[in-house]
């Protein structure tokens, strides 16, 4: 039987440290009843009233299905083709387009006062929940103490434990009413108890930021939250574009940012072959399905966009929805259906990379940026296209199989 560490050791970890990874979880009520103990006297100390320490702690419940989509990770990789193909569909840029128009009034008195556009809120909205229409359904409080008392992640999830019964408290919220993802994100925006308790406004008036059952409560916290994060008025959040051929693809991601004057010496053009706009701002290289799918510049509110979630597939997608509500037609260039790759391919072309000396850390079956890296200083040293997309040329190259 696996034994539990007192909390105030999990809190010492930090968040993802490998020390915390390698602690056992909690196997058995047991276990996780006397963590709800140590819960209760956190939450004594950070304010929370005996009442509700002796109605939801004390009630509280282990739910294993958290702790499954905690580990668990997909078997194949996902690429560009397929996300955006799930999330940029033409229902849901139809049904984005209505609730523009039916929410105008609303969005454009947003838009006044934080400066984000209603298409890119609504964009938001479309992936974060499918307009509401799946907020989640587990119970945010028993998912966030499974988590609080899972050693991987405890401090960050009893933060966020903590900050969830203060809402409860502040709002009146029953804990039937407090559903979400098994993550413990909440509402149309699905927005984490700490974001909830910083970023979450009440627009309709009421007396209460809900999250939950408010389209304007909803709609107004997503634009404060991105004015937070720093959303930058009257500026795009990128824009697809045609590269020249041949082009040298040394200076793709965010580290290579540079202004778009820079680009458009590059001969980089708009979709339509028209020349870049220059003004003073930068922008960064994407080709997120490689070198024979579209390109895109990412500008500031890119950047912003991944603050909300740091995926390039998500800004992008974002983004691209935006424009679609707004009016936009599809993207030039389709991106291409490639083979998803499994998790054991990705494993053995990291080892492949490693073994040929170009170090990307020990193989885990996650195409990170240092895999990214490795893959395209490999490309460049073989003389292949180097857009750090790893193609069947790249595994033949490495005399892997690719499929």
């Amino acid at each position: 039987m696996a034994k539990i560490r007192p909390l105030s050791a999990l809190l010492s970890c930090v968040v993802f440290s490998s020390v915390c990874a390698s602690f056992p979880t909690f196997a058995n009520p047991a276990e996780f009843n006397q963590c709800v103990v140590q819960l209760k006297q956190q939450a004594k100390q950070a304010g929370i009233s005996q009442q509700t320490i002796d109605t939801s702690v004390a009630n509280l419940k282990y739910v294993p299905r958290v702790i499954e989509l905690d580990r668990g990770q997909p078997e194949f990789t996902t690429t560009f083709a397929d996300y955006l193909g799930k999330r940029v569909t033409e229902s849901r840029v139809n049904q984005g387009r209505k609730l523009l128009k039916k929410h105008h009034d609303l969005l454009q008195q947003l838009t006044k006062k934080y400066g984000v556009p209603g298409q890119y809120i609504v964009a938001f909205w479309g992936l974060e929940t499918n307009f509401g229409g799946y907020k989640g359904k587990m119970p945010i409080l028993n998912s966030l103490a499974t988590l609080a008392c899972d050693p991987r992640r405890s401090k960050y999830f009893t933060q966020e434990l903590m900050q969830a019964l203060k809402l409860k408290e502040k709002y009146h919220f029953s804990d039937e009413k407090m559903v979400g993802s098994w993550a413990g994100a909440m509402g149309h925006t699905q927005f984490m108890p700490t974001n909830y308790a910083k970023y979450a406004v009440d627009g309709d008036g009421d007396g209460i930021a809900d999250l939950w059952n408010s389209t304007t409560d909803a709609l107004t916290s997503a634009a404060n939250f991105l004015q937070h994060l720093g959303w930058k008025p009257n500026e795009r959040w990128g824009r697809e574009v045609l590269l020249p051929k041949p082009f040298d693809f040394e200076l793709l991601g965010a580290k290579h940012a540079q202004p778009l004057t820079d680009w458009a010496k590059l001969n980089i053009t708009q979709v339509s072959g028209q020349r870049l706009s220059t003004p003073d701002m930068k922008a960064a290289l994407y080709v997120p399905s490689g070198h024979k799918g579209p390109a895109f510049l990412g500008y500031d509110n890119f950047n912003v966009i991944m603050r909300w979630n740091r995926s390039t597939f998500y800004a992008i997608a974002v983004g691209h929805l935006a424009d679609r509500i707004n009016g936009g037609v599809p993207l030039a260039i389709t991106p291409p259906l490639h083979q998803r790759l499994s998790r054991a391919q990705v494993k053995q072309l990291q080892q492949a990379l490693n073994d040929n000396g170009f170090e990307v850390g020990k193989p885990d079956g996650v195409l990170g940026k240092n895999s990214i890296n490795g893959v395209q200083a490999y490309q460049r040293s073989k003389g292949l296209v180097a857009d750090g997309f790893p193609d069947k040329a790249t595994f033949s190259a490495l005399g892997l199989a690719h499929q």
